[in-house]
């Protein structure tokens, strides 16, 4: 909701394409520059805290949001600061966030929370902008803010009564070069772990099209604003599925290879989607892309949190930040580009085609990718 309400205000108050490009630039940028110190500093310290730290500043940077928008006093330099300082600290909450999961429940039940986690991420992006925009009509921007400030009060409240105290198994790592240099080399020599960082990234680069979407709405499909807002949602929808019936199977055998094929999904989805003319068939191509984008990213998540020791879980995670934060980035960037020179359309099938490719190569080149079929209790030697 807050993006929503970031985006909205500053092109109200620049009326600029450019402007609203740099919220995004600044969202990536500290992310690509911090996150291997976040994840070092969420191997060396509570994990808990770090979270209850994160959410009360996040808190304090929604209230700055919502006290300078009712004076009155809000400008474009004030929302890009905020935006870089929250990204910053995006960098700390993401790796201790995702390195404490595996505490809160038995391995053995890993992939049907991440499942409910993943649920619960694609829900709120088909209801958090449709909420975002009501309360903007009807009540202004600075309600949303303060609506965020409260939800990370209440988050760091829930924080509080989680059983689990957030230290770390193991011991904890040092702060420092050599932290992050150790975090470097385990990924190096774990071929399930930088392999599925490779596939999400390049997947991601070749075939985003969403920073297209408008141009489909607008002069291909023909069905405005409204529209625009359901080929958005549809992908969230495909997901919410996908993820509900992930978390109801159970236990799955050939993770290797339903990773590749929910890869190959998420590819002919894209390639559908360029070449459709109707509204109704780009929805459905859109569903297909959410859904084999959900079961791709369960399945690399637990393979990636069971094959990694608790106490370097924070640097792997800050790590493929880079590489699931990048992709779809230099994929917005990349569809932009060659849809300049090809078309939308063209550029949306090519991308798609380039996924086809990369599947192929990597199942071709990383064996131990295709044939993974195990989630053991001790980690992978790759």
């Amino acid at each position: 909701m807050q993006i929503v309400a970031l985006n909205w205000q500053i092109y109200l108050l620049t009326h600029s394409p450019v402007a609203l490009g740099l919220i995004g630039l600044f969202r990536f940028l500290p992310i690509v520059v911090f996150s291997l110190i976040g994840g070092s500093f969420a191997d060396a310290h509570n994990r808990k805290r770090i979270l209850i730290i994160s959410e009360t500043l996040l808190a304090i940077f929604a209230v700055i949001l919502a006290v300078t928008t009712f004076q009155g006093s809000i400008t474009p330099t004030v929302i890009y600061a905020i935006t870089i300082c929250a990204a910053i600290l995006t960098s700390f909450d993401m790796p201790a966030r995702q390195a404490f999961v595996p505490s809160l429940v038995p391995k053995s039940a890993l992939t049907n929370a991440l499942s409910l986690n993943s649920i619960m991420w694609q829900i709120a992006l088909i209801i958090g902008p449709t909420i975002a925009g009501f309360i903007i009509a009807h009540s202004g921007i600075e309600q949303v803010y303060i609506l965020n400030a409260a939800s990370y009060v209440l988050s760091t409240i829930l924080l509080l009564f989680i059983r689990a105290d957030g230290s770390i198994m193991g011991t904890p790592s040092i702060v420092g070069i050599a932290a992050i240099k150790e975090g470097l080399r385990f990924v190096k020599t774990r071929t399930m772990i930088w392999s599925t960082m490779l596939l999400d990234f390049f997947s991601t680069l070749l075939a985003g099209a969403t920073a297209l979407m408008p141009i489909f709405a607008s002069d291909i499909l023909h069905v405005g604003p409204q529209g625009l807002g359901f080929l958005y949602a549809a992908p969230a929808v495909g997901a919410v599925v996908a993820g509900y019936i992930i978390a109801h199977l159970g236990e799955i055998r050939k993770q290797g290879k339903v990773l590749l094929a929910s890869v190959v999904l998420y590819a002919v989805g894209t390639i559908l989607f360029g070449l459709s003319k109707h509204f109704q068939l780009s929805l459905l191509a859109l569903f297909i892309i959410g859904a084999g984008d959900s079961i791709s990213t369960i399945i690399r998540n637990t393979i990636r949190q069971i094959s990694t020791p608790d106490a370097i879980r924070g640097r792997m995670t800050s790590i493929n930040m880079i590489f699931f934060m990048g992709g779809p980035q230099l994929g917005e960037f990349e569809a932009g580009v060659l849809a300049a020179f090809v078309g939308a359309p063209m550029a949306v099938v090519t991308g798609g085609v380039g996924t086809l490719v990369v599947v192929g190569l990597m199942a071709a080149f990383i064996p131990s990718l295709r044939k993974y079929d195990k989630h053991t209790d001790e980690p992978l030697l790759s």
